[in-house]
């Protein structure tokens, strides 16, 4: 074996990841939001950006507020559009619980209470046993039993339970309604009526299965979380990226910046910093120069990509953007990747967390991405399609004999040609959130 050692030329693309093309990645994916909150630390970073984050004004879209009015007109209404987002003041579950406190208990009493009070979740349960809150308190068990029995009889009704169960029962037994049968089975036989296993049930307490159900939706009526009222995070509020429009039998598809600050150059910090004679300050000067210029080339390049893929998307799914998401057709990122020539990864990154306002309402992009399913007469059916009519035919079924997973695959051959397999009807009736056949079964 011989090595020879000597001098080649070889021509090869390489793709080298730049600064300029990795910040382009990023503003491509980030949302609305996240790209704002980039914006405003670069300005801080970076004097020659210029970032102004006033509300702006689109007079074609409803939820801004309105800058074109007289100077005192505008400010009331600016005014009454961020009032309007300030939450209802809601009171506390602590001051709620606090003020049931009867007058008549000791201090000992009203201080146990209290910290008990305080040992509450969000949802009104207690997560320390009476053992951890005798040793937390210092003070007797007999004194948190006590107490506890006070906590329960408060309202909501079911604060101050340990477990579901006893949520559900604290309730039950204010309810003058409540038959025998209900506190029974909530007492000593909860976990079997939770797993629908209510043919042993009716069995072992000599009831009929049509009792058992008239339990379980007894049940229902009940509140498993009393005290979720009392928590309230603030409403948050969707602003599109795009806005898409059917004007004169076309859609118009243009970008909205509502959420996005004003970018800008800071000229009159430029143009005094560059008569400065000094070589430093000239250098950092083209440094954040050609930072400003990267930025604005990637802000560009990214609404001009969304804009191609949207346009893709209201070509490809006509019906779907203007009556909803139940009328799409099979689309993959592949497709309009393909169409765009672009990698997939870069259409997946223009999409993410980004919604459009479509004529039938604001969505997320994403939403119109769905697979191609198997047909019988090899017309176009996505995976959106198929769960809605799963839907329909579960929403229709006999209740007393609910369709089997396997019976909604040969029903969705037969009626709509939709090919699926049973664990595929398994798979997104799970998506929906709707239970199996024997847990969907009712006895009346």
């Amino acid at each position: 074996m011989h090595f020879n050692q000597g001098l080649f030329q070889q021509q090869s693309l390489k793709l080298s990841m730049t600064q300029e093309l990795s910040q382009a990645i990023a503003l491509l994916q980030y949302s609305s939001q996240e790209l704002a909150s980039f914006l405003e630390a670069k300005s801080l970073e970076n004097p020659l950006i210029s970032v102004d984050s006033s509300p702006k004004q689109d007079k074609d879209l409803d939820f801004a507020p309105s800058y074109t009015r007289k100077k005192k007109q505008s400010t009331e209404q600016d005014a009454k559009y961020w009032i309007e987002q300030i939450g209802e003041q809601q009171q506390s579950l602590d001051l709620h619980l606090l003020s049931q406190i009867p007058p008549s208990l000791s201090k000992e009493d009203v201080h146990i209470l209290r910290k008990l009070i305080q040992q509450l979740d969000d949802n009104g349960y207690l997560r320390l046993s009476k053992q951890e809150l005798s040793q937390l308190l210092s003070v007797p068990i007999e004194l948190i039993e006590r107490n506890l029995v006070v906590l329960q009889a408060m309202d909501p009704v079911g604060v101050g339970a340990y477990n579901l169960q006893e949520c559900l029962l604290l309730q039950a037994i204010r309810v003058p309604s409540c038959s025998e049968l209900a506190i029974t089975i909530l007492e000593q036989h909860f976990l079997p009526l939770a797993e629908k296993k209510w043919k042993e049930l009716a069995k072992d307490l000599g009831v009929t299965l049509k009792e058992i159900q008239q339990v379980f939706d007894f049940i229902q009526t009940l509140n498993p979380r009393p005290c979720s009222s009392f928590f309230h995070e603030k409403s948050s509020y969707i602003v599109p990226d795009v806005v898409v429009e059917w004007k004169n039998g076309q859609f118009s598809i243009y970008h909205s910046d509502l959420s996005i600050p004003s970018f800008s150059l800071n000229e009159g910090y430029y143009a005094e910093m560059k008569k400065k004679q000094d070589a430093t300050v000239h250098q950092f000067l083209q440094d954040k120069w050609q930072e400003f210029q990267w930025i604005a080339k990637g802000i560009q390049q990214r609404k001009e990509t969304i804009l191609r893929v949207v346009t893709f998307m209201a070509e490809k799914q006509p019906e779907a953007m203007l009556k909803g998401l139940s009328f799409l057709k099979p689309m993959t990122m592949k497709d309009i990747a393909d169409q765009l020539e672009v990698h997939e990864s870069t259409i997946s990154r223009a999409v993410k967390d980004k919604f459009i306002l479509a004529p039938f309402g604001t969505v997320e992009m994403r939403s119109f991405f769905s697979s191609n399913l198997q047909s019988t007469d090899f017309e176009d059916v996505s995976a959106e399609h198929a769960k809605r009519e799963i839907e329909t035919l579960i929403k229709n079924e006999n209740k007393q004999k609910p369709m089997s997973d396997q019976d909604i695959s040969d029903t969705l051959k037969k009626e709509h040609g939709i090919v699926l397999s049973r664990r595929t009807v398994a798979k997104y009736r799970d998506q929906l959130g709707i239970q199996s056949s024997s847990k969907r079964k009712r006895y009346e």
